[in-house]
């Protein structure tokens, strides 16, 4: 929802003089809502009673990482995206939402900026990385307007992993999250 923020607020500054990258805002904020309610219906379809049918629309795979750096790139976020390694299924939608995540606050706090993102599945271990070059400084967790770095740590914690997310020495930021994979 973060993202569809700030695309509309591009739209909205872009559209007068700089037509077609209003209406590339415009057409990001239709798909990203739409996999938004996808993903709704889903965490619904599951909350439902026994006898109700959940949708099964797919989750978010790693396949669809390219389509979130491009989604970067027309914000003004330039994305080296890296995927090393096999992610086991069950975990490729919690990847992709930490990455989207920690994109999407690129987009926020960064841009224009290049970012580094690399997912690593080698040696038993899944690591997620990634570094922006942008001013480095983020909201801290808890105060008021956001819960992404919290929600991104909950996600690798669920997997008994690590996360760190911080100002990088001079300029960037970093987040970094990693887990065992069984």
């Amino acid at each position: 929802m973060s993202l569809i923020t700030v695309k509309a607020g591009v739209a909205a500054k872009v559209l007068d003089k700089h037509p077609e990258e209003g209406r590339n805002a415009l057409r990001a904020i239709e798909e990203i809502g739409r996999g938004s309610l996808t993903e709704i219906r889903q965490v619904l379809g599951a909350l439902r009673t026994p006898g109700g049918t959940p949708d099964t629309t797919p989750l978010p795979r790693l396949a669809d990482l390219p389509s979130l750096a491009q989604q970067a790139a027309e914000a003004g976020v330039r994305v080296d995206l890296s995927v090393n390694g096999a992610v086991p299924d069950s975990m490729a939608p919690a990847v992709y939402r930490i990455v989207q995540e920690a994109i999407t606050n690129v987009v926020k706090h960064a841009a224009p900026a290049r970012c580094r993102v690399s997912v690593s599945a080698e040696e038993g271990r899944l690591r997620i990385s990634v570094v922006d070059d942008g001013p480095g400084q983020r909201p801290l967790p808890g105060r008021p307007g956001g819960q992404g770095l919290a929600g991104m740590r909950e996600r690798a914690l669920l997997y008994g992993g690590t996360f760190e997310a911080g100002p990088l020495p001079g300029r960037g930021f970093g987040v970094h999250a990693s887990w065992e994979i069984p």
